[in-house]
């Protein structure tokens, strides 16, 4: 009598993931069109003036300052409780967390990779792109600041853009980039708007941000969304390599 292998949990996945239904022929994902690439630009433009605004310590800086002092934790201290709550919504562990879940679920009915591997991608630009700003600006934040007045740049800071909205603006972004209609994504967008709104409000709130640098973080995470379409091609092949590898190993153990 032929003994049937051992199948692994590995193996059980795949196979339940085989009897899902498989990923629809009409999926309408975002493309590189001329309406997007005004928007990057428009975006990117934004960002470089926000920055040029900040270094040559304009009406914006005055501004950071003005919140600073206005102190908008000591003047409405009866919410304080419900923004510490809800500025977890821009934190990278929590919200990385929530997205993969739905996007694995996604990725599980329709039998593809993209969702998955489309967060991991704009997470990866988000490190490298927001983490590489903070720190070669090195602005210091409000509870650290030195000098009234100052924009605080270039003093060991890690504090510009702010990266709890950058986070907010990607990782629920996603979920309106990864929409197969046009009329869910209208919807999402809306929704992680606000969200990226109220959480990068939420931070000037607490003092640990001056408001450009939520400002900044905006535009940063809004450059990701908007140049994900560029990185469809290398989301679509390292898809295609895993598939391909899945089917070697099953060739292997046959």
């Amino acid at each position: 009598m032929r003994n049937e292998p051992k199948l692994t949990r590995l193996d059980r996945v795949f196979a339940r993931l085989d009897r899902e239904p498989e990923r629809p022929a009409l999926i309408d994902e975002p493309k590189m069109s001329r309406h997007r690439i005004v928007l990057l630009a428009a975006t990117l433009a934004f960002y470089g003036a926000i920055v040029w605004a900040v270094v040559i310590t304009s009406w914006l800086v005055r501004l950071d300052w003005q919140v600073m002092f206005f102190r908008p934790y000591q003047q409405w201290s009866e919410i304080h409780w419900f923004v510490d709550y809800y500025v977890v919504l821009g934190q990278r562990g929590p919200t990385a967390v929530m997205v993969a879940a739905w996007l694995g679920w996604r990725s599980w009915r329709q039998h593809t990779l993209r969702p998955l591997l489309a967060l991991g991608v704009s997470l990866l630009l988000l490190n490298v792109t927001v983490g590489a700003a903070k720190y070669g600006m090195g602005r210091l934040g409000p509870h650290y600041a030195t000098v009234i007045g100052s924009n605080e740049m270039w003093r060991g800071g890690d504090i510009f853009p702010s990266g709890h909205t950058a986070n907010a603006v990607v990782t629920w972004g996603i979920l309106a980039y990864m929409a197969s209609t046009p009329r869910a994504r209208r919807w999402l967008s809306a929704v992680s708007a606000v969200t990226s709104l109220g959480v990068g409000m939420a931070t000037v709130y607490l003092g640990t941000h001056w408001l450009s640098d939520v400002l900044l973080g905006w535009a940063a995470g809004l450059l990701i969304l908007l140049a994900l379409p560029w990185f469809e091609p290398l989301i679509a092949r390292s898809e295609a390599v895993i598939f391909d590898l899945r089917e070697r190993r099953r060739a292997r153990r046959g």
